[in-house]
């Protein structure tokens, strides 16, 4: 699986990159795994706009993914490799062994024809789920939870992985891709290897209308606005800005927004090095 490239035949299309869909199995998903997903337009409860540059793109099916991987104790095979709209990661779908069908977030290098297994004491191996205290130091989880049975909350993107480097009765230490470390109960599952698609972070879109298909809307830079839209706005001719960069609300870039005081004694380390 890698980046496929397009000649130059028109602009758009000049620095266009595309991922390869070699492991993709399957074009039509599995339909009763199937949700319809409503768009929001970036908006709330309310219909104000909360989230800027977000509207329109194709319409999508969410595909309803096992983050949970409570089925422990029952082999199931690898039955297809798939696309996700909603998602940069491959999805896989799982056929247990009592009939049940469930998709998963596929790890890199998994195969149709594997068979995976959930739980405790399954063995070492690529797409199998455990607990943080039966995997081994040193070894590349995704899909890892923050409280027991609440399912997969960290390193669920495309080639993304987390690692073990120190366990504890209570508590084990895992270092994500940001260079963060955090306590997480022991007692949490895991799934073994890197998330599929690593390719993903190195494709160009190309244009503009690629993104609007993503649903993603024109971001405009602060320094053109009029001084009543920014704080960078205005000037005579051309500007640029003459202080530092911020928010349309005059929020300073690097300023830090963390405002979850309760979890801060899970860090143990900052991705910042402090």
């Amino acid at each position: 699986m890698g980046v496929k490239k397009y000649n130059p035949t028109s602009p758009g299309r000049r620095f266009q990159t595309v991922s390869g869909f070699e492991d993709i199995t399957v074009d039509k998903p599995h339909e009763p795994l199937l949700k319809s997903l409503k768009k929001s337009g970036g908006r709330n409860s309310y219909g104000r706009v909360t989230v800027w540059q977000r509207g329109g793109g194709n319409k999508r099916l969410y595909r309803l993914i096992d983050f949970d991987r409570n089925k422990h104790g029952v082999p199931a095979l690898v039955e297809t490799i798939e696309y996700d709209p909603n998602r940069s990661a491959r999805i896989a779908l799982l056929k247990y062994r009592d009939g049940e069908r469930r998709y998963i977030v596929a790890p890199s290098g998994l195969k149709v024809g594997e068979e995976l297994v959930s739980g405790s004491g399954v063995e070492i191996k690529t797409g199998n789920a455990m607990p943080l205290t039966e995997i081994p130091l040193g070894a590349f989880i995704h899909n890892v939870e923050l409280q027991p049975g609440a399912g997969a909350k960290l390193a669920r993107s495309a080639g993304s992985s987390a690692q073990l480097i120190a366990k504890a009765e209570h508590f084990s230490h895992v270092k994500l891709s940001s260079g963060e470390v955090r306590l997480v109960p022991s007692s949490c599952m895991a799934t073994i290897g890197q998330v599929s698609n690593p390719e993903h972070e190195n494709i160009s879109y190309g244009k503009a209308g690629r993104k609007r298909w993503l649903g993603k809307r024109p971001h405009v830079r602060g320094v053109v606005m009029n001084p009543i839209d920014h704080p960078l706005g205005g000037g005579e001719g051309r500007s640029s800005g003459g202080r530092p960069a911020c928010s349309p609300w005059g929020k300073p870039e690097g300023v830090k927004t963390r405002q979850n005081k309760r979890t801060d004694k899970f860090i143990v380390k900052r991705r910042g090095g402090k």
